[in-house]
């Protein structure tokens, strides 16, 4: 019997032990599964693909001994820990759509914590697609199959054998004129390569930059990102760099869950006056020259907005808050249609939820082009304030002071706006205070902490004292036992469904309580037999 452990997650991918009798394999990895698993050997017409009808299911199809099979069409008897062979998966390869809705059936009918197979279809060119949309453990047949058909395989496609002579690679099978030998390790190579990338957290820029010289992969991806489930695989937060480096990148579902949170959870600190402005390089915006000037003249006398690709609106508040605060994108001087199409319906949105009694356009280019027809759709009317399409000019600058001269200032409140965003609660913040050097601060109640800014993130950590202000994102353990470290799943008891990975989250139990990070989704908690599900930072116990 294999065990499986989940050490990092990165979306749908993930990088684990694989322990099978004596042998260790940190997933994921392509192996001799023949050899790990010698049932593979004396399991004929069992191999269904996944499109098969439900008569040759019933007719074919064997659970049989590890892995075990799936199928989308019969239950599924895998339990956490075991590896679970999706036979057929080749034959999705194609069909973006399809690959799409198996993937989900895989996902919702196995439990979390098992490893996932998938026989024939690794190749290094689309392998860093397999592993970033949750499988893995692979063999080498189809790189072999590859190397008697004369192929040289490489990330960016196969070539014919005679490429192998040109110096692509310098690997011992090409120096030895050894195709098999090539292709096996070309596959090695890009899985250990996928691999950083996952320990980085950004499996999805592999991705999209692996894709562009394959029209099936890039379909599959936007296809991908309409799904609730790719979604829900995310981290509500994380530290990582956000390259957006492609038009797949507007897309991105952390951009739809961190929009959604600010039309929807987010409350403005003020509803009078609102001055939109352009983004900047430096993150977080606050720490530029650019924006210092802008604040500089608006004295709190406005609530400030940024008007971003490919976020669309970040409200000063949360300027910190991932993608927010982490976000990189190539700058060109133009948006496009589509781009500016998606952001558009951004702006459009939160202007349209949260009504300023005045709003002042601040913007040049892309940008300004964005808020007015943002604000058309929304029904609002804009105030311009820049100057030949230089918003940090003296006289813009002049302009905007001007068209601020009648508005009262205000104390500036960014916690409740993170807390509204993080809790989906507004919260009266009268009488707290803010201690330490922007971005690391603490947020005191007389002398009693009640949070602390992760600078990584952007999120507020709460203190045993600051969970009495928050509603839900409770995680409830098992009685009988009293935790000594971090929150194992076998003692999860019950949790907020709303959990994600990344969340800050309160532990309950008999005698005890933590404040800690969930290390998975609630989903993930319930459903699976091991793992951290969360990373302890302060416990209480009575």
């Amino acid at each position: 019997m294999s065990i499986f452990d989940v050490r990092i997650r990165d979306g749908l991918a993930r990088i684990g032990v694989l322990r099978v009798g004596e042998e260790e394999i940190r997933t994921p990895a392509a192996a001799e599964t023949t050899k790990l698993f010698p049932s593979l050997l004396c399991r004929p017409l069992t191999n269904l693909p996944p499109s098969a009808s439900l008569p040759d299911v019933d007719a074919y199809y064997v659970p049989g001994h590890e892995p075990v099979a799936f199928h989308p069409r019969a239950a599924c008897t895998a339990v956490s820990g075991e590896v679970i062979l999706i036979s057929g998966w080749h034959q999705t390869l194609g069909d973006a759509r399809k690959y799409a809705e198996y993937l989900s059936a895989v996902l919702a009918g196995t439990p979390p914590d098992t490893a996932r197979y998938a026989p024939a279809c690794a190749l290094p060119s689309n392998v860093a697609m397999l592993i970033a949309t949750g499988f893995d453990l692979f063999d080498y047949i189809a790189a072999d199959l590859a190397s008697m058909r004369g192929r040289f395989c490489m990330p960016e496609g196969e070539f014919n054998a005679s490429y192998m002579k040109k110096g692509i690679c310098g690997c011992e099978g090409c120096r030895m004129g050894d195709l098999l030998s090539h292709n096996r390790f070309a596959l090695d190579r890009e899985i250990t390569l996928v691999k950083t990338w996952i320990e980085m957290g950004q499996v999805r820029e592999l991705f999209e930059q692996r894709c562009r010289l394959h029209a099936e992969q890039v379909s599959l991806l936007r296809h991908l990102d309409r799904y609730v489930f790719t979604a829900a695989a995310l981290p509500v937060v994380r530290s990582s760099r956000f390259m957006a480096n492609s038009g797949e990148s507007l897309t991105r579902p952390e951009i739809a869950f961190f929009m959604d949170r600010v039309i929807n959870r987010f409350v403005p600190s003020r509803n009078d006056v609102c001055v939109l402005l352009p983004c900047a390089a430096r993150k977080p915006y606050s720490l530029s020259k650019t924006h210092q000037r802008f604040q500089k003249v608006i004295e709190g006398r406005a609530h400030e907005v940024i008007i971003t690709s490919p976020l669309g609106v970040v409200p000063r508040e949360l300027e910190l808050i991932y993608p927010a605060g982490h976000y990189d994108v190539p700058v060109i001087g133009y948006w496009n249609r589509e781009e500016s199409a998606i952001l558009a319906k951004y702006v459009a949105a939160y202007l349209t939820k949260h009504r300023y009694k005045r709003v002042i356009c601040h913007l040049e280019g892309g940008a300004k082009a964005v808020a007015v027809a943002a604000a058309e759709d929304a029904g609002i009317t804009l105030e311009f304030s820049c100057m030949d399409d230089r918003p940090s000019s003296p006289d813009s600058l002049l302009i905007l002071d001007n068209a601020l001269k009648d508005c009262r200032k205000q104390r500036s409140d960014p916690i409740r706006g993170i807390f509204a965003w993080q809790f989906g609660k507004l919260v009266d913040t009268k009488g707290w205070i803010t201690k330490g050097r922007y971005p690391n601060q603490k947020i005191y109640e007389k002398k009693q902490q009640l949070f602390s800014i992760d600078a990584a993130t952007g999120l507020l950590r709460p203190t045993m004292g600051g969970w009495r202000f928050v509603s839900g994102y409770r995680v409830t353990i098992c009685g009988g036992f009293v935790p000594q470290g971090d929150i194992l799943v076998p003692g999860v008891a019950d949790c907020d469904p709303n959990i994600r990975e990344g969340d800050e989250v309160y532990v309950i139990g008999p005698s005890y309580a933590a404040t800690g990070r969930a290390e998975m989704s609630a989903d993930e908690m319930l459903r699976s037999s091991r793992g951290i599900a969360v990373r302890v930072r302060k416990t209480k116990k009575d």
